[in-house]
């Protein structure tokens, strides 16, 4: 089993670059663990302490399950894949099934900051982009996906978002084997790391024999 991490800023294009990975892939060949699925429960806060979170600190992200959960399919076995809603700040009480695949894509803008999670990843891609690109992607992805009014962003980009990618997420480039310039939109790059994978694919599976 290979393990890709994927890392980058807020906005930077990370999850177009899985969606093209995927594309380029065999079907059933690859799973993508988010990020986002493992972010804490908050439904114990308040509605207005809720709009006070910082999804931007790694103390947001459960990342003894997320760890827990890789190394359950690097053995072999089957997760439930957490389910998070950032319009309620609250986890389901389903999960998604995910069984073990030849690829697994873990993606977030915090990955690479445990080093646990980092220590799992074999190959370890940050996706870089300008700030002001990134910027404009929070904001339509904000507003949209997320119920959130431009006034809202800008104030959550400058208080939180702008100094934990400072912190936190753009430290993290030093771990990187591979960094995608311009997001989405760096086809040869993309192709460099899908092909690595594809040559991953051919090689004999590591997964233990199903009994």
């Amino acid at each position: 089993m290979l393990v890709v991490g994927i890392a980058g800023g807020t906005g930077a294009g990370k999850s177009t670059v899985v969606r093209k990975i995927i594309a380029s892939l065999p079907p059933d060949e690859v799973a993508v663990i988010p990020q986002d699925n493992y972010y804490r429960d908050n439904s114990h806060l308040s509605p207005e302490a809720r709009k006070a979170l910082n999804f931007d600190h790694p103390d947001s992200i459960e990342f003894e399950l997320l760890i827990d959960h890789i190394k359950r399919l690097k053995a072999g076995e089957d997760i439930g894949l957490p389910i998070y809603s950032y319009v309620t700040c609250t986890r389901s009480n389903e999960t998604l099934p995910v069984k073990p695949t030849p690829v697994i894509i873990v993606e977030g803008i915090l990955i690479m900051s445990n080093e646990e999670l980092r220590d799992l990843m074999d190959i370890k891609v940050f996706v870089d982009a300008d700030a002001d690109d990134r910027l404009i992607r929070v904001i339509q992805r904000d507003i949209l996906e997320r119920g959130r009014n431009v006034m809202e962003v800008l104030v959550r980009y400058e208080t939180t978002v702008k100094p934990m990618h400072d912190q936190f997420i753009e430290p993290c480039k030093r771990y990187a084997n591979i960094i995608v310039p311009q997001g989405g939109n760096n086809t040869v790059a993309i192709n460099v790391l899908a092909s690595m994978i594809r040559e991953n694919l051919r090689k004999p599976s590591t997964l233990p024999p199903v009994l």
